[in-house]
């Protein structure tokens, strides 16, 4: 059992759907030593990280940076385009979308939920027709913004948002779209301008490779002009004064020096390494996490292939089996971190991360202690999920590197 007081030997496998491992070379960034967040030299690492982290979501508008977690470029997204008592719309597809609209109640939100009914609520991609649907329905515009994640990593689902922006459209409804992709972006396929998003939520500390503390919001510029006309009290969140700032190189408060430099390193690394390469990498390994779940004879929590993530794997533990016991005991016996179930699948889902900083032999790493996890728990599994996911990525391995000789210019 590990202890506090000892050190065990070998390497600590976190397989968690986020924070992800720190590659060295951005944990050597990061300890340089802080500078004057007021001089020259920290001007043009601004300059140079406000400019280079729009290519990481494919944007031409404004990139907000801020000292904060995901949940506050939540809470920064709305302030900055609501009034008091709007209502907004939020479709549910696992615990973060809900806690985002719980958030926004707090804030004196009119927070609407929809989603599939029951259980099928976590276990399906966003509905766009039921978004299209109940905008219809809105004849007098009263849902000023549609809320929607992009990668939910409670239950494995990747959302179509170009799918959600047509179906705004096609409603002929000018509510803004905002989008939390604080797992997908740099793990997946995102593209702020391309898909018409107003607001796109992120954060440091999955796909970017950095430990948590910044957070981002990249906007649009119908959601600039709403947020001249937004009543909703703000200082530190307030866009205005930031993008004043950040137009010389630099902030209105104190920002997190050291991060930046990482998110400098992070932004090289993944340049150099392509986009297109770095979302094919994530594609072939979530398709080798799902071959071991199927050969397991376990299931995952997203049912729905369209949206199956390239992310993170949720699955379903065996029948009579506590998912955190089973996280508890691979923890304890191999010294691996998995990802808990969340809010309602909790104790009935344990979650492989398989982001960022990551390769064949890192999920292999995190399929043998699952599967060895499993068997010291009593569980028989079908078959051997380290056998089929192997015997996928030798056969797609020559595919993936033919395609990565040519890095993508972005």
């Amino acid at each position: 059992m590990l202890k506090l007081d000892t050190h065990p030997s070998g390497h600590h496998f976190l397989n968690i759907p986020g924070p992800s491992p720190v590659p060295p070379r951005i944990l050597r960034a990061i300890s340089f030593q802080v500078i004057d967040h007021r001089g020259p030299e920290f001007q043009a690492l601004a300059l140079k990280v406000l400019e280079d982290v729009k290519k990481v979501f494919k944007t031409k508008q404004p990139v907000i940076i801020y000292a904060a977690s995901g949940t506050g470029s939540w809470e920064s997204a709305l302030v900055n385009i609501l009034n008091p008592g709007d209502k907004i719309l939020g479709y549910e597809t696992g615990q973060f979308a809900h806690l985002w609209m719980v958030l926004a109640k707090k804030l004196g939100l009119n927070a609407e939920i929809i989603s599939k009914p029951g259980d099928a609520a976590w276990r399906w991609g966003v509905d766009a027709n039921l978004i299209e649907e109940r905008l219809k329905q809105d004849t007098k515009h009263e849902i000023k913004a549609v809320c929607v994640v992009h990668n939910e990593t409670a239950t494995g689902i990747t959302s179509n948002i170009p799918a959600v922006r047509k179906a705004i459209d096609n409603a002929k409804h000018p509510a803004l779209l905002l989008v939390d992709t604080v797992s997908g972006l740099g793990s997946a396929d995102y593209r702020h301008d391309e898909w018409g998003v107003d607001v796109t939520i992120a954060g440091s500390q999955k796909g970017l490779m950095l430990p948590p503390g910044l957070g981002f919001n990249a906007i649009s510029q119908k959601a600039i002009e709403a947020s001249k006309k937004a009543t909703i009290p703000r200082a530190y969140w307030d866009w205005a004064d930031i993008m004043e700032f950040n137009k010389q190189g630099f902030w209105p408060t104190t920002p997190n020096t050291n991060l930046l430099y990482g998110l400098h390193e992070a932004l090289d690394m993944m340049m150099t390494e392509g986009l297109d390469n770095i979302f094919a990498r994530h594609q072939r390994l979530g398709e080798a996490c799902r071959r071991a779940v199927a050969a397991w004879g376990l299931e995952n929590q997203c049912l729905d292939a369209s949206a199956y993530s390239p992310v993170n794997t949720a699955i379903l533990a065996p029948e009579g089996m506590d998912s955190d016991a089973l996280r508890k005991h691979i923890l304890e016996r191999f010294n691996m971190a998995l990802g808990t179930g969340l809010g309602r699948v909790k104790g009935r889902v344990f979650r492989i991360g398989h982001l960022g900083d990551c390769n064949d032999l890192t999920l292999m790493a995190a399929l043998s202690g699952v599967e060895m996890g499993l068997q010291t728990m009593g569980y028989k599994p079908k078959a051997s999920g380290v056998v089929a996911a192997q015997d996928f990525l030798k056969s797609a391995g020559n595919k993936i590197e033919r395609e990565a000789e040519s890095p993508v210019v972005v």
